[in-house]
């Protein structure tokens, strides 16, 4: 098992690199499990488990709405299953921290799960059903392009928070975290997607299981909330993808800056 240090941690935290970003870190009841670093992983993998799925994105780039029908779309670009994940009660709130986000970026903050039928570590990812447990979109608009849901979680320290429903049934499940860019938003294949995906194992009694659909569906290129101008006035924003699943009772859980007191590594299957 590699050793994740604290001083590591508050190193990431603290670090921006030049445009876009990635989640550094997962944190799940107070302890800190690691994502998948693509800029510093792309060229020296880590040694230890992690419960990011790996991504070919050494420039934090993004998903082309162009390619929303393919697999990038799933969990970024050539992803695949993170070797390890991290075990959560079902009801936990999970807080995903950026490295960075640009202030210019403005848009929607999405969560989908998606049941394995087994390990997630071993996952064949186009036969994963997604449903929406979280979605932040437009907040205010009264603001100049709106205030939207990235500034939130930039106001938060690049942190954003999620809720595990709490009458979810057990098992293994990967969570899809995404923003939507909508700067460029107005022009065809002018948004930017930025799915990342984390392997986690939900333990309880709960019974929800919502049905779902494949990743490659949750979006087309011209939606609504997709091919949109935040450029115009008023602001009136449709949240792109599925509704919330049902059973799911609140679009959005309380935001607050991440405060980790340990890190761990991911539990490998």
């Amino acid at each position: 098992m590699g050793i994740i240090t604290p001083s590591s941690l508050l190193l990431s935290l603290a670090t921006l690199v030049a445009s876009h970003g990635h989640v550094d870190w997962l944190v799940a009841d107070n302890v800190a499990y690691r994502g998948w670093d693509s800029p510093a992983f792309t060229y020296s993998p880590p040694t230890y488990p992690v419960v990011g799925w790996k991504i070919d994105a050494p420039d934090n780039g993004f998903v082309e709405p162009v390619n929303f029908g393919t697999g990038d779309i799933i969990c970024h670009k050539n992803g695949s299953p993170a070797g390890g994940h991290a075990t959560v009660p079902a009801g936990a709130k999970i807080q995903l921290v950026w490295n960075t986000w640009p202030e210019s970026h403005k848009g929607p903050v999405i969560d989908y799960l998606a049941k394995c039928s087994s390990n997630c570590e071993s996952v064949d990812k186009t036969s994963l059903n997604f449903f929406k447990i979280s979605a932040g979109g437009l907040i205010d608009m009264s603001l100049s392009n709106g205030k939207w849901a990235d500034d939130v979680l930039m106001a938060n320290n690049f942190t954003w928070t999620v809720q595990i429903p709490s009458n979810l049934a057990p098992g293994n499940y990967v969570l899809r975290h995404e923003i939507i860019a909508l700067h460029s938003g107005g022009n065809v294949n002018g948004a930017q997607a930025y799915p990342q995906c984390f392997n986690l194992q939900v333990t309880g009694g709960g019974s929800l299981a919502p049905a779902g659909v494949k990743g490659t569906a949750l979006y087309k290129s011209d939606d609504p909330g997709i091919l949109f101008n935040l450029y115009t006035s008023p602001l009136v924003y449709p949240i792109p993808g599925p509704t919330l699943a049902a059973g799911i009772s609140s679009s959005t859980a309380a935001q607050s800056t991440a405060r980790p007191t340990a890190t761990s590594s991911a539990t490998a299957p």
